[in-house]
Parts: C-alpha cells; structure tokens; sequence
C-alpha cells in the first residue's frame, strides 16, 4: 500500500509562531492556496481512501486536497488531533520563555521529556497516532493509496517510528505546511519513508518558510 501522510496548510497562528496545538484555528488564505495546489498535485492519483484528523485546519487541507469529487470519502479519527500543548496554546514562544523557560529548553533541546503542562507529551501523541494510522490502513490493497492529513508534531511521531529513530531526534526534520511524505510497505509496521517533506507544490527548493511554533 502507499500511504500520502501530508500536514495541513498555513493558518495564520502558523505565520505568527503561535502554538496551536488542539485549538481549532482555521487555515489562512496561504493555507487555502497551499491546499487547493496540493489537490491540483493529487488530482491524477486514485485515492481509495482519506482520513483527517478533525481539527479544521486539517479537514480542510484533505477537502481541498480531494477536490469536490472525491470529498465524500474523507473520514475523521481523533487519533490524529495534533500535540496538546495545554497552558502553551495561543503563546509566542517569546511569552512561553517568559513563563515557562526550563520547560522551553527541554523542548527544544530534550522533546521526548517534556510534559505539556495541561497537556501531552509526545509519547502520549504517538500512542494514539499509531493505532489511528494502523486503523486507516484496514483492509487496503498493495496499490491502494490512502490520504492521511494530520499535524506537524503528529506527522513527525509516526515518521520517527518508521524510521526507527527516538523522539529525542524529533526535530532532525520537518514539516512545510501541505508537505507530503511518501511511505510504502505490505503492512503498518513495514513501511519504508520513499519521500519525505515534499512540498514541491506551492515552494521551491531552499524556499520553505520555517515556522516558529511547535
């Protein structure tokens, strides 16, 4: 089976550097381009199934990603609701060095430690991520394409698990807005990442803005 896992498009807290997390922010008007070139990217491709998580930002992305005809299909599952980052949610990242600096540091520096306060940590978020990937892939075929649109911390957990790193190396890579990762396998738990943070469609090479928050 192939398996698109893609990042929703921009949202304007995304282009502040606010920490979202399980706010339900909805995507720019960037967001929305971004999404609707992604659907012009995918619209050759036959996709036999699409799930989202149901954070606007994300069911949006996978609607403008489908296009109007395959928008039908798309289902949801809460497994894939992106990090929450409890107290942090709504903050620069300036006001969080303000209020909260060590655990700041450590979730820069050691993520696989840090507990949001009044949130998750990322062992919680890939505890739930990875029963949710493994539900969508249910029953598909060996060229079936299934659309998975999550989040960045999301993305990223399940990408470390297939590539077999910790999640202390969580920020070795990253995740453009409306990236598209590549990964194919006989079975969830062996699948192999063919592209990684593709987003050939809306940003040219060395071009990828770097968003500030997560």
């Amino acid at each position: 089976m192939k398996i698109l896992l893609a990042r929703h498009g921009e949202t304007p807290w995304n282009a502040e550097g606010r920490y979202q997390g399980q706010v339900d922010i909805p995507l720019s008007e960037t967001g929305i381009a971004q999404a609707k070139a992604l659907g012009e990217r995918l619209a050759p491709l036959r996709i036999a199934r699409a799930v989202a998580s149901p954070l606007a930002r994300a069911t949006l992305t996978a609607q403008l990603a489908l296009g109007p005809a395959r928008a039908s299909m798309l289902c949801f599952d809460p497994g894939l609701l992106e990090i929450a980052h409890g107290e942090w949610e709504g903050l620069l990242s300036s006001e969080i060095a303000q209020r909260d600096p060590e655990r700041l540091q450590a979730w820069r520096e050691a993520p696989e430690s840090v507990l949001m306060p009044g949130g998750e940590s990322l062992q919680m978020v890939l505890d739930r991520a990875w029963p949710a990937l493994a539900r969508a892939c249910e029953g598909l075929g060996a060229d079936d394409i299934l659309l998975v649109v999550a989040h960045d911390a999301v993305n990223r957990v399940l990408l470390a698990r297939i590539l077999g790193l910790p999640l202390a190396r969580l920020w070795t890579f990253r995740q453009a807005p409306t990236t598209l990762n590549l990964l194919e396998g006989p079975a969830v738990d062996a699948l192999e990442v063919v592209r990684l943070n593709d987003c050939a469609h809306h940003t040219p090479f060395f071009g990828e803005a770097k968003h500030r928050a997560l």
